[in-house]
């Protein structure tokens, strides 16, 4: 029963990385398709979410090439310091923290606070940054428990 067990974490661990890899890579192209198709400026906030996005998918690329199977340790950093600036960012454009905190109008840049997109009334842009940091780092929480039970198995 547990080779059967093994069996399955380690199909999973074989498409983790092409998970956070896809999400990485729509994140990417989804940020400059705001920004150079619809000519939407970003934010600071928006900026550092960028930051600390597109490290990911460059990881993730060099990772499955590479049949990296630590790479995770790198990505889980930077997702979850992702993840918490996007929830931070969303709770001040539903307008529970005030922009005063931080402010994100330096030199004439566009307010943090500020909802360039609101679709279907809840969707904005840092909520789609943080669904997809949430779900990087979900699948990273994944890939690692994988690899320590895995460890753990093999040593019996």
């Amino acid at each position: 029963m547990k080779e059967k067990a093994q069996l399955q974490f380690k199909k999973i661990d074989e498409y983790i990385p092409y998970g956070v890899w896809t999400i990485s890579i729509l994140s990417v192209f989804g940020s400059l398709y705001f920004s150079e198709v619809m000519s939407l400026a970003p934010c600071k906030l928006c900026w550092w979410q960028r930051i600390c996005m597109y490290p990911i998918a460059a990881i993730m690329s060099v990772a499955i090439l590479k049949k990296d199977n630590k790479a995770f340790m790198y990505v889980l950093p930077l997702s979850i310091f992702g993840s918490l600036l996007a929830f931070y960012h969303t709770l001040l454009q539903a307008g529970i923290i005030k922009e005063t905190l931080i402010s994100c109008t330096i030199d004439g840049a566009v307010s943090c606070a500020n909802k360039q997109i609101n679709w279907f009334g809840f969707m904005t842009i840092p909520f789609m940054s943080m669904v997809a940091f949430i779900g990087i780092t979900a699948l990273c929480g994944i890939w690692y428990y994988n690899q320590k039970t895995s460890v753990k198995v093999t040593k019996k």
